[in-house]
């Protein structure tokens, strides 16, 4: 699989590592980027992605 992604759309937090897609998708990785998880999808195209621990 191939996604575009933008600058803005990945951040780092200390929830852990976000990514959005050009395809309405956005990941995250708990371990550094070592594994990635769907957390949300069916979306419009991500252009800027923010995290915060609540």
């Amino acid at each position: 699989m191939h996604a575009t992604v933008l600058r803005d759309a990945m951040t780092m937090s200390e929830a852990g590592l976000f990514f959005g897609t050009r395809d309405g998708e956005v990941y995250g990785s708990r371990d550094d980027g070592a594994t990635w998880t769907l957390v949300g999808r069916h979306l419009p195209d991500v252009l800027t992605v923010r995290a915060a621990v609540l």
